[in-house]
């Protein structure tokens, strides 16, 4: 399962699984991951839980910024739009650092290229 380790200075803080279709992140009280910190906006940004289009066994995470005022990023690039994760992205919620952490996708990503290279042939 997927899920998202929170870092301050490169060590594992908290960890939060990502196990519904959808997961708030933000300043206020009622968002899933909430961010205590001025820099954060009151809704800063969500991930999105889809079923990947090639193999039905696994789920594709997505993270979208809600019009933060201090961006959200992935591997230092900002994120517009939806952007889908990689297994050991860094994600930047302002200035709180995250790690995706994705096994299963990480280990069905070279059967899913072989399918694709052989659907493209």
């Amino acid at each position: 399962m997927a899920l998202l380790a929170q870092l301050i200075d490169d060590v594992v803080v908290n960890r939060v699984q990502i196990n519904k279709p959808e997961l708030s992140i933000g300043r206020h009280p009622d968002n899933d991951i909430e961010i205590s910190e001025s820099s954060v906006s009151s809704h800063h940004a969500r991930l999105i839980l889809e079923p990947n289009r090639t193999i039905e066994t696994i789920n594709d995470v997505y993270i979208e910024d809600l019009d933060s005022t201090n961006g959200t990023f992935v591997n230092n690039m900002p994120v517009n739009g939806k952007h889908k994760l990689n297994n050991n992205d860094l994600i930047r919620v302002a200035w709180n650092q995250f790690k995706f952490v994705d096994d299963v996708a990480n280990n069905e990503s070279t059967f899913e290229q072989t399918v694709f290279s052989i659907n493209t042939d």
